[in-house]
């Protein structure tokens, strides 16, 4: 009985081609938005724990409050550097000067960070920016004129019109540097255009900036909880500085904590995003159950037929509910494939722009949930007119003109 319900549902859906096929186009774009939004969020978690995972979840970064590491307002001295280093638990802490610098190749111009650190702490600092070395070789102590370069300017049109090459001569602030060595993908254009030097060739390319670092990263002992080991070095750096307690002019955070500040962030903007896209899963909705009313509107005289001839009430709403429920699925299914589509292209084009950090994922869970739910809004969605189409009198309804 229920396979002849199907056919029926099907064939009813069939023989109202143009209103079925505007149902099913309004759910779709609905699930296409939901599809597409979810799995570029579900990209950004991953990408997000991959870097947890490779950074590591020991760290903690000391940086000026408010105006964060890349303030000039702020920095952190090398006697400040040096308490870090004495707390209790904390394995190794390493200074990081940062400024924005012009860049010159041949005669382009570009202006991009550079980065300078103790060479000696180069496995430390690169596990800390999830970066290592892919051509060329890492920075020696001492080096006044080697630069290590991010991974955007191994191809062309990302930073200069051509790709650099080990051994090319790079020029920081108009004085030449020899590039030595790229560093791997981060994940982001600005990232990826970033300069690092030795700490002692960043002294001697800007000298005022010499003890005064931009930030300070530092890696907790096995066993020791960097969350708490970030309050204790906050105490420890606010008593040297002679800080009020809640008026520091500096923030001590676990790496931990900065991840779960992101993604919570990112969470939030993910459920904007998804709920902007559930607005046209409602109109879908409202347009599905206006479809199953004028069904049952022009289906009247039909449904008496059906009812005299032995049918029962469940029979008739379950009608009702497969075509509002096929109806459903269909567009969903169809707003899946499109979904794909859209989020693919979406994450190749970010990658072409140095985003490779902004990929999609489509995990079975998601297209099998986008299915669920699509199905689930086109039954719920014809429930009412269900109702009231199994609850029609025969003698009425066969007199309904």
């Amino acid at each position: 009985m229920k396979h002849e319900l199907l056919k029926y549902a099907v064939f009813n859906i069939l023989h109202r081609k143009m209103r079925s096929l505007l149902t099913v186009i309004s759910i779709m774009i609905g699930i296409m938005a939901v599809f597409a939004l979810v799995s570029f969020g579900l990209g950004i978690q991953r990408y997000v724990n991959e870097v947890a995972n490779e950074s590591g979840a020991d760290k903690l970064f000391l940086q000026g409050k408010g105006n964060g590491a890349m303030g000039d307002t702020f920095y952190i001295s090398r006697d400040t550097l040096e308490v870090v280093k004495k707390v209790k638990g904390v394995e190794l802490a390493v200074g990081q000067y940062i400024k924005f610098a012009k860049l010159k190749y041949k005669d382009q111009v570009k202006y991009h960070y550079i980065m300078g650190s103790d060479p000696k702490e180069n496995d430390f600092v690169q596990e800390s920016f999830g970066i290592d070395i892919v051509k060329g070789r890492a920075l020696k102590s001492g080096e006044l004129g080697k630069v290590v370069v991010g991974y955007n300017y191994l191809s062309a049109d990302k930073v200069f019109k051509r790709p650099l090459y080990v051994g090319e001569k790079i020029y920081i602030n108009d004085a030449p540097f020899e590039i030595v060595g790229f560093v791997s993908e981060i994940g982001n254009p600005d990232d990826d255009a970033n300069i690092y030097l030795t700490d002692s060739g960043m002294e001697l390319l800007y000298p005022e900036v010499k003890d005064k670092f931009s930030f300070v990263m530092a890696k907790a002992e096995d066993g020791v909880d960097p969350t708490i080991l970030a309050d204790y070095v906050n105490e420890k750096v606010r008593k040297h500085l002679g800080e009020e307690e809640g008026k520091e002019t500096f923030e001590v955070q676990s790496f931990s904590d900065a991840i779960k500040t992101f993604t919570t962030i990112i969470d939030i903007i993910n459920v904007v995003l998804v709920l902007i896209a559930l607005v046209s899963v409602i109109v879908a909705s409202v347009n599905i159950m206006n479809t199953m009313y004028t069904a049952v509107l022009e289906r009247t005289k039909e449904i008496g037929v059906m009812k005299s001839i032995g049918a029962r009430n469940s029979d008739i709403r379950d009608i009702f509910l497969i075509e509002s429920g096929i109806i459903g699925l269909t567009g969903g299914i169809i707003g899946i494939i499109l979904g794909y589509v859209v989020a693919s292209t979406g994450g190749s084009i970010a990658a072409a722009a140095g985003f490779s950090s902004l990929q999609p994922i489509f995990p079975f869970s998601l297209i099998l949930g986008c299915a669920l739910f699509s199905l689930m809004i086109g039954m719920v969605s014809g429930i009412f007119p269900a109702i009231q189409a199994s609850r029609q009198r025969p003698v009425e309804a066969l007199r309904y003109e």
